[in-house]
Formats: C-alpha cells, structure tokens, sequence
C-alpha cells in the first residue's frame, strides 16, 4: 500500500444502510402526546470542521453514453438548480467511466484544440438549450434510462467514445454553475503487464489544459469490482503505481501540476480484498418499507465509517476521506423510494453524522441521470432531497459542534439532532449562531428543550414536511416548507425559502415524521464567532 502515500484524499463509495419508514404528521393530535427531549451541548470549542464542500454532487457518466444528453446540461433551468448547491464539487464519473475513453474529432493540436467547438468565457450566454430541444431531449432521455437500466442488471457495459463536445459541455455547466469539476478517468485500459495505459488520459489532458479548463481528477470507479466487471483484477500495490504514474502525468503539466487527485473509490471489501481501502453498500433491490423503521440502520454509517478510518491510519495516516459516491441505495436506488420525501431522513442523518465522524466530503449520487436517487428528477424538476441540500448549504456551517438529545429513558433513538455554526458566507445572522438540525422518526410529535445557554435566543424554524398527509406521503415527491409546497417561481428562480421566527425562549417543536433546521441567532457561541 505504500504506492497510495502520493494521494491527495481517499474516496469510498457508501451509497445506503437501509431506509426508515416515515409518515407527515397527523393533523390531529392529542396536546401531551409528545416526545420530550432534552439536550447537552458545548459551544465553546469545534469539534470537528469539513469542507466547505462538504455536501457535493455528481453526474454520472452515463450521461455521456449518447454524447447528444450532454446537451441537457445547458438548459438554463438545471443551472439554476446547480448553482445553488456551491459551493460543491461535481464528480463526473461511476462505473461507466472505466467504460468510455476520449476520441477527439480533431487534430491533435493545440492551435486546432482551441478553435474547436466553442469557449468557456462566454458560453453561459451563448449556449442555453432552446425549450422544444429541451422537451425532445428530455423525452429520449427516459427511454435511454430504461436501456441503461437493462445495462446495470446485467452488469454488461458497452464501451463508449466521447469526444471534445462531450468535455465542453461539461466543463461549460460546471463553470457557469459555480462547480468545481472532478473528471473521472478511465483505469480499465490496461497494459500487457497490467499496469494503467495513460495514453489516452494524456491525450484528453492536453486538450483540457489546451482549453484551460480548471479542474481535478479521480482514477477509476470501485477497482475491487473489476473483476466482476471486467474479469481483471487489479490490487492495492498495483493501484498505487497507477496513481503514482497519473500524479507524475499531472506534475509535467504548467496548469495540472498542483491540482487535486482523488481517490481510490473503493467499495464492497470482501476477506480476500484486504490490499485494497474498505468500504460499503447496500443493495436497493432488495430493500422493503421495513427497513426504514429501523433507526439503528442509520447507526451503521458510524460503524462502516470507523473501520475504514482505522485502516486509513494504518496505511496512509493524515489522509481525509471522502464519501466519494453516496445516497439512499445502490443499483441506482430504489425504485418508489430513493426520489420520493422518506428518502430526505436518511440524507439528512448522512450529513449530520457524516461530518460528526470527520468526514470531509460526501458526494451525491446524482444530481441528474440515471436511477432514482437523483435530486433532479428526468424533467429537471427538483426533488425533496434537492430541497433539503438546498436549506443545508444556506443554513449550515462547516464547523461541528457537540450536541447531545436525551429522552425521559434516557438517549432517545428516535429524535436525531445535530449541531454547527450557522454559515456564516451565504446567511446574514449574527456572529455566534448556531444552526440544529433534527429528524423525528416517529408517528407522535416531538419537543425539544433547549439548554439555558441559548433558551433566549432568537431564530427562525424551517420545517420540512411532505406534501400529503398520512402514509401515502412516504411518496411524495413534493415537499413542504413550513406549510407551502416548494416549487420553483421560474425556469430561473427558486422561491426565498423563507424562515418562520422562533421567539426567545420557547421550545422547539418537531412534528411526527418531519425534520427540520433551526438558527439561533444569537446563542453567542464562542466556538462560532
């Protein structure tokens, strides 16, 4: 494993522990029938600080199986939607990337490369996809789901070519978003000795530094699956020598030389795949309405994430790591469930736990493609999850505090809360607010004390709840903002998403099945001045 020192971060692919049912709240509903919580926090010192881009995003790269759906990332509604998810990194890559490999149309040349297709400085103002190519689009784009689909359960995957359009497109709806681009390459091409062949990233890096596209890169997509894959197997030892290669690739280059690399993605450890980094999955075929009923499914995050902490101490100690590729189930999610409203108290925990275990990023599985779990759904309509990672980003800072919810019985399992400082670029509080965020995983409401050192505080409550009442809510793919359906004004404009005030002094109330974020604004918390 030593050949791994040279890396930058270490990604691991996690995409699910289970699900937990879920229904909205009960509109009628007996005053004393609550769960009483009580809390313990520390607001004097961090205890733990992310990224700045923490919760990131990704495009597959099955998108790029029919390079015309590339066109769909210039529609000027999707970059909306993008844009308010910075700052974020995009990943474009998944298990087709270890399929595809770049076919210029051009000439190898600089002077032919820049001329080619079109420039970054000014393509957000040029190229926005007209709506009746849109709407075609759109429609093709859901009968291409159906054949990927069949692609995925057969595990047979077609190799694909891209060309220079392909990376511009790209390049320009990460550029004009405000998204830090981390392109995928291709490990699978393999030489007689079974060492990487990186002629064909080297072409496909000088034409992105020909075009000046800022970016990052990653190698390869989950190598312990390769051999499933592709009958070939490639080990930890001989993994790091690829990454050795491709960073010694990056250093020859005047505008790569000191950018990011990342990686491994690693997931589905077996006993026999001890040489390779660990990391876990859970099939979203075979999960049912149960296991959402389960919170000690939500627990096992913190479990999975210890075991490959402690091996990242033994191999390469200091590295960060990465949730490189992440949402409600695997095998492109689970059908009925991973884009509909119970999908958001799984998401919701991921964060809040994710960056309590020291987590630096956790990557979307996707913003837009393929599968269920997207957070834009095939008509480039946002989703409740879009929502939820929306009032995350405005409403919550990268620093962690301590925080603790106790119950009557002691530590409640049914009630999850986190604690940050409030973020402090995109809001306009005060110095030292905090932001709680809480889940409530059963039927009955909940109310939440607050201690003493932040009881006067003001705020304001975001409430999230599904649009419909009762059962039939778990599949809701709309959502509720203290009581108004959220949905976009225009093509261009998301609604304010507006707070309710919180007065100093009250409890916080949390109904059945819903989660929430509160800022208090002026809870004066040392750790967050």
């Amino acid at each position: 494993m030593s050949g791994i020192s040279i890396l930058a971060f270490v990604m691991i692919s996690i995409l699910s522990y289970g699900y937990y049912v879920v229904a909205s709240a009960e509109s009628a509903r007996d005053e004393w029938n609550f769960e009483s919580v009580n809390l313990n926090v520390d607001l004097s010192r961090v205890l733990k600080k992310v990224n700045e881009r923490f919760l990131s995003v990704a495009i597959d790269a099955s998108l790029v199986a029919e390079e015309k759906f590339m066109y769909l990332l210039t529609s000027p509604k999707l970059r909306t939607l993008a844009k308010a998810l910075t700052p974020a990194f995009l990943r474009f890559g998944g298990t087709r990337q270890d399929f595809m490999t770049f076919n210029p149309t051009f000439l190898h040349s600089n002077e032919n490369h820049k001329n080619s297709v079109f420039d970054a400085d000014d393509i957000c103002e040029r190229l926005e996809l007209p709506p009746l190519l849109e709407k075609r689009l759109k429609q093709e784009w859901t009968l291409q789901e159906i054949i990927l689909d069949k692609e995925d359960l057969q595990r047979k995957y077609r190799s694909v070519k891209f060309t220079e359009c392909a990376v511009d497109l790209l390049y320009s709806f990460t550029n004009c978003s405000g998204l830090d681009l981390i392109f995928g390459l291709n490990e699978l091409l393999r030489t007689s000795g079974n060492s990487w062949d990186s002629s064909n990233a080297r072409t496909l890096l000088q034409y992105c530094e020909s075009k000046q596209y800022s970016m990052s890169w990653e190698l390869g997509n989950e190598p312990n699956s390769y051999e499933k894959k592709a009958g070939i197997r490639v080990d930890g030892y001989q993994l790091g020598q690829d990454f050795v290669q491709l960073r010694k690739i990056l250093q020859e280059s005047k505008l790569y030389h000191n950018t990011g690399l990342y990686g491994p993605d690693i997931s589905q450890p077996r006993d026999h795949r001890r040489d390779l980094l660990e990391g876990y999955y859970v099939n979203g075929r075979d999960t049912s309405l149960e296991d959402f009923l389960d919170p000690e499914v939500l627990n096992t995050l913190a479990l999975k994430t210890h075991e490959v902490m402690e091996t990242i101490e033994l191999t390469s100690p200091g590295k960060k790591v990465w949730l490189g590729e992440t949402s409600s189930a695997y095998g492109g999610g689970a059908k009925g469930l991973s884009d509909t409203f119970v999908a958001g108290f799984m998401w919701l925990d991921k964060l809040g736990l994710g960056a309590k275990l020291g987590l630096d990023v956790l990557i979307r599985q996707v913003l837009f493609g393929s599968g269920t779990y997207h957070l834009v759904d095939e008509n480039l309509d946002p989703l409740p999850d879009y929502w939820l990672s929306v009032l995350y980003k405005r409403l919550v800072g990268p620093e962690v505090l301590s925080i603790e919810a106790f119950s009557i019985l002691g530590k409640t399992k049914r009630v999850r809360v986190y604690l940050h400082c409030t973020n402090k670029k995109s809001t306009s509080y005060k110095s030292g607010a905090v932001t709680l965020f809480a889940l409530n995983l059963s039927k009955g409401p909940a109310r939440i004390s607050v201690p003493v050192t932040i009881s006067n505080s003001t705020g304001e409550a975001f409430v999230l709840q599904s649009e419909q009442p009762g059962e039939e809510g778990l599949y809701s793919k709309s959502v509720k903002l203290n009581g108004e359906v959220l949905k976009m004004v225009d093509e261009r404009t998301l609604p304010s998403l507006q707070g309710t005030p919180l007065p100093a002094g009250e409890h916080l109330r949390l109904p059945g099945y819903s989660f929430a974020f509160y800022v208090l604004s002026e809870a004066q918390a040392l750790a967050c001045r």
